[in-house]
């Protein structure tokens, strides 16, 4: 079995889900929202990189994946968005996961089969392929998708017999 936490950043509310995969089975655990202060954006960073690392101590996953940042119109908006990533990508990585990073084109494509797919599509699809009762918020269900394509990618490099490259230059053969 292996235990994916999934990461949508933002620098205002930062979406995360856990979710468990065993053989051809996945089994939702946990999603939410770290909604962050209206406070300076190092004190924001700092909210996620807490509640991401918690979150990872009472879930205990064995790896993690993160929405990469997207082109924006506003660049000093995708800057926060990276930083925002940063602090929980460093929150994964001082709890020794191994990190892999997904666009979001990519997230969208292998859980709605489509990358230009609208976020209540995304919803949707997490809630019928995780069985749940009711649709997640945007921000979770973005998370549980980013976990998704990262179980549908191990899955698909352990049936060709490939190795997994993670952002610390890990690699996993599976």
């Amino acid at each position: 079995m292996t235990r994916i936490l999934g990461i949508d950043p933002g620098s205002q509310r930062t979406g995360f889900g856990v979710i468990d995969v065993r053989g051809g089975k996945t089994t939702y655990i946990t999603s939410g929202i770290i909604r962050l202060p209206r406070e300076s954006l190092p004190s924001r960073l700092k909210v996620i990189f807490e509640n991401v690392r918690a979150v990872i101590e009472e879930h205990r996953p064995d790896e993690m994946a993160v929405e990469e940042v997207f082109f924006s119109k506003d660049p000093r908006a995708a800057l926060k968005l990276g930083q925002a990533r940063g602090a929980a990508i460093v929150a994964g990585v001082t709890c020794d996961l191994p990190v892999a990073e997904y666009a979001a084109r990519k997230v969208k494509q292998s859980v709605v089969g489509t990358g230009a797919a609208e976020k209540s599509q995304v919803q949707h699809m997490v809630q019928r392929l995780l069985s749940l009762p009711g649709e997640p918020s945007e921000d979770a269900a973005d998370a549980l998708a980013v976990a998704l394509c990262h179980a549908y990618y191990l899955k698909t490099s352990a049936a060709l017999g490939k190795q997994v490259h993670y952002s610390r230059g890990r690699t996993k053969k599976l």
